[in-house]
């Protein structure tokens, strides 16, 4: 199986700039995780969107988008999951 390429979103990567240094490096190995296995454990398809998933880490959310026919995972949102779902 060959990996996925990782885009993260503008509105992601101001997000994960604001996540705390001890939070940070665990919501980042996560996120290359989704290269090598963008459906892994504990992951959950998001009711209402097409492709769209996320995976938990600690506290906080990646919100991302599977796009199959380009191998591409797209980070969509990351954010505390007390702020994540809100619009």
């Amino acid at each position: 199986m060959a990996n996925y390429k990782i885009e993260i979103t503008a509105t992601a990567e101001k997000s994960l700039n604001k996540i705390p240094r001890r939070d940070l490096k665990k919501v980042v190995e996560a996120i290359q995780v989704l290269a090598i296995s963008p459906f892994p454990s504990g992951c959950r398809k998001l009711k209402g969107e097409e492709d769209v998933y996320r995976v938990r880490q600690g506290n906080y959310r990646i919100i991302y988008e599977v796009i199959d026919t380009k191998l591409v995972v797209l980070v969509l949102k990351i954010g505390h999951r007390k702020d994540i779902y809100k619009k």
